[in-house]
Protein backbone atom coordinates (compact mmCIF):
# COMPACT_ATOMS: atom_id res chain seq x y z
CA UNK A 1 0.00 0.00 0.00
CA UNK A 2 1.22 3.36 -1.00
CA UNK A 3 1.14 6.33 1.69
CA UNK A 4 2.18 9.01 -0.64
CA UNK A 5 -1.14 10.17 -0.70
CA UNK A 6 -1.23 10.55 3.01
CA UNK A 7 2.17 12.73 2.76
CA UNK A 8 2.40 15.23 5.70
CA UNK A 9 0.01 13.24 8.12
CA UNK A 10 0.73 10.90 10.94
CA UNK A 11 -0.99 7.66 10.07
CA UNK A 12 -3.27 6.12 12.70
CA UNK A 13 -3.02 2.91 14.30
CA UNK A 14 -5.95 1.81 12.76
CA UNK A 15 -4.54 2.32 9.11
CA UNK A 16 -1.22 0.51 10.26
CA UNK A 17 -2.37 -2.39 11.28
CA UNK A 18 -4.68 -2.25 8.53
CA UNK A 19 -1.56 -2.33 6.15
CA UNK A 20 0.01 -4.85 8.23
CA UNK A 21 -2.93 -7.61 7.65
CA UNK A 22 -2.95 -6.45 3.82
CA UNK A 23 0.70 -7.41 3.86
CA UNK A 24 0.75 -10.72 5.66
CA UNK A 25 -2.43 -12.34 4.69
CA UNK A 26 -1.96 -15.51 6.25
CA UNK A 27 -0.61 -14.70 9.36
CA UNK A 28 -3.70 -12.13 9.57
CA UNK A 29 -5.75 -15.08 8.88
CA UNK A 30 -4.59 -17.14 11.36
CA UNK A 31 -4.27 -14.75 14.41
CA UNK A 32 -8.24 -13.85 13.69
CA UNK A 33 -9.22 -17.74 13.85
CA UNK A 34 -7.26 -18.06 17.17
CA UNK A 35 -8.74 -14.88 18.35
CA UNK A 36 -12.04 -16.18 17.77
CA UNK A 37 -11.17 -19.59 19.45
CA UNK A 38 -9.99 -17.72 22.28
CA UNK A 39 -13.41 -16.14 22.66
CA UNK A 40 -15.26 -18.85 22.03
CA UNK A 41 -13.62 -20.29 24.76
CA UNK A 42 -14.21 -17.84 27.47
CA UNK A 43 -17.98 -17.23 26.16
CA UNK A 44 -18.86 -20.63 27.03
CA UNK A 45 -16.79 -20.97 30.31
CA UNK A 46 -17.82 -17.23 31.54
CA UNK A 47 -21.98 -16.97 30.11
CA UNK A 48 -23.39 -20.36 28.59
CA UNK A 49 -22.42 -22.84 31.46
CA UNK A 50 -26.18 -24.00 33.70
CA UNK A 51 -23.69 -24.93 36.52
CA UNK A 52 -20.11 -24.96 38.25
CA UNK A 53 -17.86 -26.09 35.92
CA UNK A 54 -15.77 -28.96 37.02
CA UNK A 55 -12.18 -27.39 35.85
CA UNK A 56 -13.08 -23.76 36.34
CA UNK A 57 -10.28 -21.09 34.86
CA UNK A 58 -11.33 -18.92 37.63
CA UNK A 59 -11.92 -20.07 40.89
CA UNK A 60 -14.44 -17.00 41.80
CA UNK A 61 -16.24 -17.76 45.15
CA UNK A 62 -20.12 -16.89 45.16
CA UNK A 63 -21.27 -13.38 46.01
CA UNK A 64 -23.42 -13.53 49.20
CA UNK A 65 -27.06 -12.34 48.51
CA UNK A 66 -27.94 -8.98 49.51
CA UNK A 67 -30.03 -7.78 51.60
CA UNK A 68 -34.15 -8.19 50.48
CA UNK A 69 -32.56 -10.47 47.41
CA UNK A 70 -34.95 -13.50 47.78
CA UNK A 71 -34.17 -16.85 47.54
CA UNK A 72 -34.56 -19.14 43.90
CA UNK A 73 -35.47 -22.32 43.83
CA UNK A 74 -31.79 -23.97 43.46
CA UNK A 75 -30.62 -21.83 46.19
CA UNK A 76 -33.19 -23.46 48.61
CA UNK A 77 -32.38 -27.07 47.27
CA UNK A 78 -28.60 -26.10 48.57
CA UNK A 79 -27.83 -28.04 51.28
CA UNK A 80 -27.01 -25.31 54.81
CA UNK A 81 -24.46 -26.39 57.33
CA UNK A 82 -25.26 -27.34 60.83
CA UNK A 83 -24.53 -24.49 63.47
CA UNK A 84 -21.98 -25.61 65.34
CA UNK A 85 -23.44 -25.10 68.90
CA UNK A 86 -26.27 -26.69 68.25
CA UNK A 87 -26.01 -30.39 69.85
CA UNK A 88 -28.88 -32.73 70.17
CA UNK A 89 -29.89 -32.91 73.63
CA UNK A 90 -30.26 -35.95 75.78
CA UNK A 91 -33.08 -38.32 76.76
CA UNK A 92 -34.15 -38.01 79.98
CA UNK A 93 -33.32 -41.76 81.71
CA UNK A 94 -35.63 -43.18 83.97
CA UNK A 95 -34.20 -43.66 87.19
CA UNK A 96 -34.92 -46.55 89.28
CA UNK A 97 -36.63 -46.16 92.56
CA UNK A 98 -35.00 -46.91 95.84
CA UNK A 99 -35.15 -50.40 97.31
CA UNK A 100 -36.38 -49.41 100.52
CA UNK A 101 -39.08 -47.46 98.91
CA UNK A 102 -40.52 -50.63 96.84
CA UNK A 103 -40.55 -52.68 100.25
CA UNK A 104 -42.36 -50.09 101.69
CA UNK A 105 -44.69 -49.81 99.08
CA UNK A 106 -44.94 -53.86 98.85
CA UNK A 107 -45.38 -54.05 103.08
CA UNK A 108 -48.20 -51.01 102.38
CA UNK A 109 -50.35 -52.77 99.61
CA UNK A 110 -49.89 -56.54 101.55
CA UNK A 111 -51.11 -54.56 104.68
CA UNK A 112 -54.28 -54.13 102.86
CA UNK A 113 -54.94 -57.09 101.25
CA UNK A 114 -54.59 -59.12 104.96
CA UNK A 115 -50.92 -60.64 104.28
CA UNK A 116 -49.01 -58.18 106.53
CA UNK A 117 -49.65 -56.77 109.83
CA UNK A 118 -46.52 -54.34 110.07
CA UNK A 119 -45.23 -51.01 109.98
CA UNK A 120 -44.38 -50.19 105.81
CA UNK A 121 -40.76 -49.59 107.32
CA UNK A 122 -39.46 -50.43 103.75
CA UNK A 123 -37.12 -53.19 105.70
CA UNK A 124 -37.16 -55.91 103.97
CA UNK A 125 -37.05 -58.55 107.12
CA UNK A 126 -38.64 -61.93 107.90
CA UNK A 127 -41.97 -60.84 108.73
CA UNK A 128 -42.00 -59.07 104.99
CA UNK A 129 -40.50 -61.97 103.59
CA UNK A 130 -43.12 -64.54 104.58
CA UNK A 131 -46.02 -62.04 103.66
CA UNK A 132 -44.38 -61.94 100.05
CA UNK A 133 -44.58 -65.85 100.23
CA UNK A 134 -48.10 -65.70 101.40
CA UNK A 135 -49.16 -63.79 98.88
CA UNK A 136 -47.40 -65.66 96.30
CA UNK A 137 -48.55 -68.99 97.36
CA UNK A 138 -52.00 -67.64 97.81
CA UNK A 139 -51.95 -66.02 93.58
CA UNK A 140 -50.20 -68.66 92.27
CA UNK A 141 -47.03 -66.61 91.69
CA UNK A 142 -43.91 -68.04 90.96
CA UNK A 143 -41.80 -67.08 93.50
CA UNK A 144 -39.55 -63.90 93.37
CA UNK A 145 -36.08 -63.16 94.03
CA UNK A 146 -36.05 -59.75 94.75
CA UNK A 147 -38.60 -57.07 95.61
CA UNK A 148 -39.63 -55.18 92.70
CA UNK A 149 -42.31 -52.93 90.84
CA UNK A 150 -43.60 -56.24 88.90
CA UNK A 151 -44.22 -57.55 92.21
CA UNK A 152 -45.47 -54.59 93.45
CA UNK A 153 -48.15 -53.76 90.64
CA UNK A 154 -49.27 -57.64 90.73
CA UNK A 155 -50.21 -56.91 94.55
CA UNK A 156 -51.86 -53.95 93.84
CA UNK A 157 -54.09 -56.03 91.19
CA UNK A 158 -54.99 -58.77 93.00
CA UNK A 159 -58.02 -58.80 96.12
CA UNK A 160 -57.90 -59.11 99.35
CA UNK A 161 -56.80 -62.32 101.45
CA UNK A 162 -59.73 -64.48 102.09
CA UNK A 163 -60.65 -64.76 105.41
CA UNK A 164 -61.45 -68.74 107.07
CA UNK A 165 -64.58 -69.48 107.69
CA UNK A 166 -65.85 -68.85 110.75
CA UNK A 167 -66.67 -71.54 113.25
CA UNK A 168 -70.38 -71.73 115.14
CA UNK A 169 -68.84 -74.42 117.64
CA UNK A 170 -67.74 -73.06 120.69
CA UNK A 171 -64.02 -73.40 121.54
CA UNK A 172 -62.31 -75.29 123.78
CA UNK A 173 -59.47 -75.35 125.46
CA UNK A 174 -56.72 -77.48 123.64
CA UNK A 175 -53.06 -77.81 124.96
CA UNK A 176 -51.97 -79.85 122.17
CA UNK A 177 -52.96 -77.68 119.82
CA UNK A 178 -51.36 -74.88 121.21
CA UNK A 179 -48.35 -77.04 120.91
CA UNK A 180 -49.19 -77.69 117.19
CA UNK A 181 -49.36 -73.70 117.13
CA UNK A 182 -48.34 -72.35 113.64
CA UNK A 183 -44.37 -71.00 114.36
CA UNK A 184 -43.20 -68.07 111.51
CA UNK A 185 -39.54 -69.66 112.23
CA UNK A 186 -40.87 -72.97 111.12
CA UNK A 187 -42.66 -71.79 108.06
CA UNK A 188 -39.68 -69.58 107.40
CA UNK A 189 -37.34 -72.90 106.61
CA UNK A 190 -40.19 -75.03 105.29
CA UNK A 191 -40.40 -72.60 102.63
CA UNK A 192 -36.61 -72.21 102.03
CA UNK A 193 -36.25 -76.54 102.09
CA UNK A 194 -39.30 -76.87 99.69
CA UNK A 195 -38.20 -74.23 97.50
CA UNK A 196 -34.42 -75.74 96.76
CA UNK A 197 -36.26 -79.53 96.39
CA UNK A 198 -35.14 -80.91 100.00
CA UNK A 199 -39.04 -82.70 100.33
CA UNK A 200 -42.67 -81.80 99.64
CA UNK A 201 -43.46 -80.32 102.02
CA UNK A 202 -46.27 -77.65 103.04
CA UNK A 203 -45.37 -74.28 104.62
CA UNK A 204 -47.66 -74.86 107.90
CA UNK A 205 -45.77 -73.59 110.73
CA UNK A 206 -45.85 -77.13 112.17
CA UNK A 207 -43.19 -79.00 112.97
CA UNK A 208 -43.55 -82.49 111.20
CA UNK A 209 -42.17 -85.43 110.78
CA UNK A 210 -42.14 -84.41 106.98
CA UNK A 211 -40.23 -81.14 107.95
CA UNK A 212 -37.74 -83.25 110.03
CA UNK A 213 -37.04 -85.63 107.05
CA UNK A 214 -36.33 -82.37 105.16
CA UNK A 215 -33.76 -81.43 107.93
CA UNK A 216 -31.80 -84.17 108.46
CA UNK A 217 -31.45 -84.70 104.19
CA UNK A 218 -30.30 -80.71 104.20
CA UNK A 219 -27.72 -81.58 106.97
CA UNK A 220 -26.52 -84.49 105.16
CA UNK A 221 -25.73 -83.22 102.20
CA UNK A 222 -24.22 -79.51 104.11
CA UNK A 223 -22.03 -82.22 106.19
CA UNK A 224 -23.15 -80.83 109.33
CA UNK A 225 -24.47 -82.29 112.66
CA UNK A 226 -27.70 -84.54 111.94
CA UNK A 227 -30.40 -83.38 114.28
CA UNK A 228 -33.48 -82.47 112.27
CA UNK A 229 -34.04 -79.57 114.30
CA UNK A 230 -34.98 -76.29 113.92
CA UNK A 231 -31.69 -74.90 115.45
CA UNK A 232 -29.60 -71.15 115.02
CA UNK A 233 -27.59 -73.20 113.22
CA UNK A 234 -29.55 -74.20 110.19
CA UNK A 235 -31.52 -70.77 110.26
CA UNK A 236 -27.99 -69.65 109.61
CA UNK A 237 -27.08 -71.92 106.88
CA UNK A 238 -30.07 -71.39 104.84
CA UNK A 239 -30.03 -67.51 105.37
CA UNK A 240 -26.54 -68.13 103.90
CA UNK A 241 -28.52 -70.48 100.91
CA UNK A 242 -31.59 -68.55 99.82
CA UNK A 243 -29.84 -65.08 100.54
CA UNK A 244 -32.82 -63.56 102.57
CA UNK A 245 -32.91 -63.66 106.30
CA UNK A 246 -35.24 -66.32 107.81
CA UNK A 247 -35.68 -64.50 111.42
Amino acid sequence: MDFSDYAGERPSRARLFLAWMLRRPVDSAAALIAAGGVATILINALLLQSGPHPAPIFANKPAPHAVGHSLTAADAALPRARPADVVAAPLPSAQARPRAQIVADIQRELSKRGYYDGAPDGVYGARTDAAIRDFEQSAGLRASLEPSDALLASIARAPAKPKPAASTAPKKADPIANLLASDPRVMAVQRALSSYGYGQIKPTGVYDPETRTAIEQFERERKLPITGKVSDRLARELTALTGRPLD
